[in-house]
C-alpha cells in the first residue's frame, strides 16, 4: 500500500568538495578517531559487511548520520542519529510520535546531502542507502569524516534491517522486532489459512503525481509482505517484467476487478479511511457501484512503510483487522 511509486528515496551530493582542513578537523585528532588508542587502551570495533566491503565500525557509536533509506530504520530500532536526511512531512506523520521527535531533534544534512554539515556534526558512523551513482559521488569524502556503511537500492529490506543494527549497535531492539514479526506472520497464516487458499485480491494504489482519473494496480510496498511472507494471492507482474505499479489504469477499469477478485485492498490512514491520495478513486460513482465495494470487500490497509520491522508490524496489525471485517461466506 505504498503511496511511494517508483521505489526507495535517494539522496544526491552538493557540488561543494570538502578542503582537507575541513576534512581534518571533522575526523579530529587521533584520539577521537574509531579504533584509536585513548588511554592506551583500543577502543572497541567490529566489522561488518556491506555493498561497500568490510568495513570497521565503532562496537558502540555515539554520533550517526543516517543518509538516505537508513534514516527511518534506525530510528526504528531505537537509534538517535545527530544527522539525518530530508523526510518528506508526508511520510515524517507516518511515523508514531516518540519517532517523529527523534527525527526532529536531528539535524537535517538536506535531501541534497550537505558534507560540509555532516562533517561538522562530527560522526563516529555514517548509514547510508541512495542509488549507487550518488554514493559514488560522495564515497571519498564520506570516508574521510567517518566510518560509512553503504547499501545499494536492490538491498531487500531485511538485509538492510540487519545490517543498520549490526553497524549500529542497536541488534537487541532488532531481535525483539524480527520475533514479534515471525509470530504475527505464523498466526496470520493460521487465522487465515483458508482465506489464503481460496481467495483472490487485488491491491489497489494512486500516487500524488498520477494523471487524474487514473489508478494503479499496486504490487510493490507492503503488499508485497502480504503476497511472499504470508502468501495472500495478489496479482504479480511476470518474472523479468516492469511492476504492475508502474502502469496507470483509467477509472473505467474500475468495473472489471468484480469479476476478476474476490478483495480488494487499498491504501487508508491509520484511521482506517482512505489516504487523501487515493480518494479521488473512492469518490467516483464506478467505485461505489462495485459489488466488491457494497457487499464489503473493499478492505482500506494501513501502511506506514516497508523498510523495517515496526513499520510493517503496524501494517500487519491494520491488514489484520481489515480482514476481520470481511463477510463471512455463505
Amino acid at each position: 500500500m505504498s503511496t511511494t511509486p517508483l521505489g526507495r528515496r535517494g539522496a544526491a551530493v552538493t557540488a561543494a568538495v570538502l578542503s582537507l582542513t575541513l576534512a581534518l578537523t571533522a575526523c579530529g585528532g587521533a584520539e577521537d578517531k574509531p579504533g584509536a588508542k585513548p588511554g592506551g587502551n583500543a577502543a572497541t570495533t567490529h566489522t561488518v559487511k556491506a555493498g561497500n566491503g568490510d568495513i570497521v565500525v565503532p562496537a558502540a557509536p555515539q554520533r550517526v548520520v543516517t543518509i538516505g533509506n537508513t534514516d527511518l530504520p534506525f530510528i526504528d530500532m531505537g537509534g538517535a542519529p545527530v544527522g539525518v536526511t530530508g523526510v518528506a512531512p508526508s511520510e515524517l506523520s507516518l511515523l508514531p510520535a516518540d519517532q517523529q521527535e527523534t527525527y526532529k531533534k536531528a539535524t537535517d544534512v538536506g535531501g541534497e546531502v550537505d558534507l560540509e554539515k555532516v562533517a561538522a556534526l562530527k560522526p563516529d558512523l555514517i548509514l547510508v542507502q541512495i542509488p549507487d551513482a550518488e554514493f559514488k559521488k560522495m564515497e571519498k569524502q564520506l570516508t574521510t569524516i567517518a566510518p560509512t556503511v553503504f547499501w545499494g537500492l536492490d538491498t531487500e529490506w531485511k538485509a538492510i534491517a540487519e545490517g543498520i543494527a549490526d553497524a549500529g549497535n542497536v541488534k537487541d531492539s532488532l531481535t525483539r522486532q524480527k520475533a514479534e514479526y515471525e509470530s504475527q506472520v505464523a498466526k496470520m497464516k493460521q487465522t487465515y489459512a483458508e482465506l489464503i487458499k481460496t481467495t483472490k485480491f487485488v491491491n489497489l494504489d494512486r500516487y500524488s503525481n498520477s494523471d487524474p482519473g487514473t489508478y494503479v494496480v499496486g504490487d510493490i510496498g507492503c503488499v508485497e509482505i502480504a503476497q511472499d511472507d504470508i502468501g495472500f494471492n495478489y496479482p504479480q507482474a511476470p518474472a523479468g517484467k516492469d511492476p504492475l505499479a508502474y502502469t496507470s489504469l483509467p477509472f473505467e477499469q474500475l468495473t472489471k476487478l468484480s469479476s476478476q477478485y474476490d478483495v480488494i485492498t487499498y491504501p487508508a490512514d491509520d484511521k482506517g479511511q482512505p489516504t487523501t491520495v487515493f480518494a479521488p478513486v473512492v469518490d467516483t460513482n464506478t467505485w461505489k457501484a462495485l459489488p466488491l465495494v457494497t457487499s464489503g470487500h473493499a478492505l482500506g490497509v494501513f501502511c506506514p512503510g516497508n523498510n523495517s520491522y515496526g513499520a510493517v508490524l503496524r501494517y500487519l496489525g491494520s491488514l489484520g483487522k481489515a480482514l476481520a471485517t470481511l463477510p463471512a461466506k455463505k
